[in-house]
This record gives structure tokens, sequence and C-alpha cells, in this order.
């Protein structure tokens, strides 16, 4: 074979394989492109899950933001319903002081109402001086009787002209008679009414109506020359005095009668309670003095540790038959001494308010036994006490409290109610002067007024209303559902 051959078939191998491996790369780049395709492919389908999702994940933010701005309103108007809360509390604990404050002002117009009442009226002034009421019994009829001589003497009432009817002086005489008649009639009928109705806070206008009745009646008589004598008037005027003043000295002996009756019935119970204590130290004491004996009989044959122990057992029967003696010997004391007791100031703030104070006395042994008694049904609270004065002339100390503080008392003219207005510090300085240093409470508890008033100012405010949601129903409405 020749060179060219050679040459040529060298060039036809180097061709084949060039070829060979240019198919070979071929491939290769075919199935890369393949696998890119497919990478492609997958990347595609990435992308549109990933799309998708990302659709979603928008529309999900959307609604989330929605939610967030729907979260800020209800926020804004939590705060807006709690500060209107606050506002309402504020405006009912105002509304409840101002209710207070309006029930105070009330009663201090009413009182003050009263007083304009009263002196509208006037004040009256006792025309007599009485002591008994029996002695204005006389005296009203004494009254009676000059009233009945007086129309009988034809001198109540006169007319100072003579009159003829007809040229007749007796149908005149007559004709005055009548008239004058009528007047009295008129005058005594409306007296009588006006009388019947007096009370102590229209004494003085009645006794200004008499007058202005008496001054209408003889006007109306001027023309026939006819009127009410003065000295008529005068006894009916005397008589509505006599019926007045002994209305109250009535009342004021039944009320000193009542204060008696209960002074009666205090020293009773307080004798009765002295009685029984007294017995029941007796027997106490017999009881100890008999425990002593057999004690000390019982010592005389012990010996080592019983004998200690019944020698203390002798110690305390002989301390407990001291204490009883004691007792005993007091209540022997007492009851010869009549006029040993305790002075108590007591104090009600929810029923008559502060700085009033009643000043009272009792006998019996246990004091507090009488303060519990006068906090009865007929008082809202029961009292609390801020003084309780053992006194050998309890009477005394008593009366003398009174008489100093005698223009400071609530009722000024039923004795009867030991009610002060006044501060404890007079009191201390005035029990002090007369009697020495005793313990005094400045506070008064007033356990159940106070908590009345604490569960008063809760009732008065009402609960606040409910949250409201933004779909309108309330917040425990929700709650329930």
């Amino acid at each position: 074979m020749g060179i060219p051959a050679l040459i040529l078939l060298a060039t036809l191998l180097v061709v084949v394989v060039v070829a060979a491996l240019l198919i070979v790369r071929i491939k290769r780049q075919d199935a890369a492109l393949a696998r890119n395709a497919r990478q492609l492919d997958e990347e595609k389908s990435r992308s549109r899950l990933f799309s998708s999702e990302l659709g979603a994940a928008k529309e999900q933010l959307q609604r989330y933001s929605e939610i967030q701005s729907l979260e800020e309103a209800a926020a804004k108007l939590r705060q807006v319903v709690e500060s209107t809360q606050g506002q309402i509390q504020s405006g009912q604990q105002e509304r409840t002081q101002l209710q207070l404050e309006l029930l105070k002002m009330r009663t201090e117009l009413e009182q003050y109402r009263i007083q304009a009442h009263v002196l509208e009226f006037g004040l009256y002034e006792p025309t007599f001086s009485f002591e008994d009421a029996s002695e204005y019994k006389a005296a009203l009829d004494e009254n009676y009787a000059q009233q009945k001589r007086m129309i009988k003497d034809d001198v109540a009432a006169l007319c100072s002209k003579t009159w003829t009817v007809d040229g007749d002086v007796r149908k005149g005489r007559k004709m005055t008679e009548q008239n004058l008649k009528l007047m009295l009639w008129a005058f005594n009928g409306e007296c009588d009414s006006l009388i019947s109705q007096v009370r102590y806070d229209n004494v003085v206008k009645i006794e200004a109506l008499i007058k202005k009745l008496y001054d209408r009646l003889n006007k109306l008589g001027e023309e026939k020359s006819c009127a009410i004598t003065a000295p008529f008037l005068n006894l009916k005027l005397a008589e509505l005095a006599l019926v007045h003043e002994y209305k109250e000295k009535k009342q004021q002996q039944a009320e000193e009668q009542r204060m008696l009756r209960e002074k009666m019935r205090e020293e009773e119970k307080a004798r009765r309670e002295l009685e029984r204590a007294q017995q029941e130290a007796e027997r106490e004491t017999v009881r100890y003095q008999q425990a002593l004996e057999k004690a000390q009989k019982e010592a005389e044959k012990a010996h080592g540790d019983k004998l200690t122990k019944l020698q203390e057992e002798i110690e305390r029967i002989n301390q407990l038959l001291a204490e009883a003696n004691a007792r005993k010997e007091r209540a022997i004391s007492q009851a010869q001494l009549t006029r040993s007791g305790y002075v108590y100031v007591i104090s009600n703030v929810g029923s008559f308010g502060e700085s009033v104070y009643k000043i009272g006395m009792t006998r019996r042994l246990d004091p507090t036994e009488r303060v519990d008694e006068l906090g009865d049904a007929s008082v809202p609270f029961p009292f609390d006490i801020h003084a309780m004065i053992y006194s050998e002339d309890a009477p005394k100390l008593e009366n003398t409290l009174h008489r100093v503080f005698e223009r400071r008392r609530v009722n000024l003219v039923n004795m009867r109610k030991e009610f002060f207005r006044v501060d404890l510090a007079e009191i201390r300085q005035v029990v002090i002067n007369q009697h020495g240093e005793f313990q005094l409470t400045l506070i008064a508890e007033a356990e159940e007024y106070r908590k009345s008033q604490m569960k008063r100012a809760e009732t008065a405010t009402p609960n606040p209303p409910p949250l409201l949601r933004l779909d309108g129903a309330s917040t425990l409405d929700a709650i329930g559902n």
C-alpha cells in the first residue's frame, strides 16, 4: 500500500474519531439539555406552586390586615367604653354624694320651715302661772260663769241708741235685742270653733282672729249703733289663754307622771337586782365556806403532794370567798346608799346626729342593761357609751350636768328628754370639776349606722352597662352563648 493510501486512511481514521467524539459530545449535550429541560419544568412547576402559595398568602395577608384594623378599632372602642364607664362611675358617685347632701339640706329645710311656721304665728307668752291643772280648770269655770253673767245682765253687747219701729219704742227695743243676740251668737259660735282648735303653734293666730272677728262684727253693727263690749272680748281672750295653758299643763303633768312612773320602775328594777346580787353573794359565801372547811379537814389528814395541792386549793377558795364577801358588801352598801348609781353619757349618731348626747342616771349594778333598754325598737340604731361614771350621789351629778347645759337641750319643752347638743370636752370639764377624773370615749363606734351608710352607698351606684361587641351583641350575650 502506498503512502497516499496510508495518509488517506489515517485522515479517515482521524475524521471517524473526531466524528465519534462529536457524536459523544452531542449526546452529552442532548442529555444535559434534557436535564436542563426537566429542571426547567420542575422550576416552572415550583414557580407555579410558589405563585399559587404567594397568592394564597396575599389573600391571607389581606384578611389579616383587615383583622388587624378591626382589632385596632376594637381596642379604641374598648378605650372609649372604659373611659365612659369611668365617667359613669364618677357621675354615680357624685350623684350619690349629691343625694346625701340633698337629704341633709331637706332635713335642715324642714327644721327651718317648722321654725318659720312657729314664727309666723308668733311666740305665745303664758298669761297665767298656775301650778296645777285643776287651778286652770277652776279659772276656766269662773271665766264661763262671768261670760254667762254678762250675757244675762245684757252687758256683753250694747246699743248706744234708742230705736223705734213705726213709732213704737217697744218694737225698737225688741229689734235691738234681736240684733245684739245675733251678734253674740255669731261671736260666741266663731270663738268656740276657733278655741277648740287651739294648739301650741296657732294660739297667737287664733287670738288675732278673735280680735279681727270682734272688729268685723262691730263694724257691721255700726249702722244700728250695736257693738260687743271690750270686757266681753277680754273674757274670750282669757278663755283662749286658759284653754291653751290648761292643755299644756295637763300634758306637762302627764309627762311628769310618766317620768315618775319610769323612775319608780327603774328604782324597782335596781332594788330587785341588788337583792338578787346580795342573795347570790350570800349563796356563794356559804358555798365557798363549806368548800373551805371541807378542804381544811382533808388537809389535816393529808401528807406530801396531796397536802400541797390541798393547801393551794384552800388558798384559791379563800380568794374566791373574799371576792364573794366583797360583792356581798358592795350590794348591801349600794342598797343602803339610795343615791349611789351611775351617770351615763351616750350617743346615737344614726338617730340624732353628731354632737347630741343623752345624759342620764341608773342605779343598776350593771348599768349597760339600761343603755340596752334605751336602744330598743324605738330607735333605728343602738346607743354608744362614751362614759359610765359611778357616783355616791348620782342624782346630784346628773342634775348638775342638766343645769349647766340647760340652754343646750334639744327639747326645751319636755325636761324628760335628756338630750343635749354639746361637746364631749364640755361634759368632761364639768364632770372633772364636780366628780373628778373618769374614763371618756371620744369617738362613737356607731357600727350599724356606718355599715348601713356603706350599703346604702353601694346600692345607690347601679351596675355599669354591658360592653358591646362590633356585631351589636353584648359581651354578656357572647358569654352566655
